[in-house]
């Protein structure tokens, strides 16, 4: 099934690059943290891919 943490990152990050200007900073902020609690229980591969991630959010704001 894989990682669950991560899976939910992606989806708040998808979310969050989505998100129309009224509701960007709730979603970026929903995304780091989902970010964040991805990134200790993942695969380097997985760290690398939340990494480009955390890029795009970071392009965000």
């Amino acid at each position: 099934m894989g990682n669950r943490l991560f899976q939910e990152a992606r989806r708040f990050v998808e979310t969050a690059v989505a998100a129309g200007p009224e509701d960007r900073e709730m979603a970026v902020a929903k995304a780091k943290n989902a970010l964040s609690s991805a990134f200790a229980n993942s695969t380097i591969a997985e760290q690398r891919q939340l990494q480009e991630m955390q890029q795009k959010l970071d392009q965000l704001t």
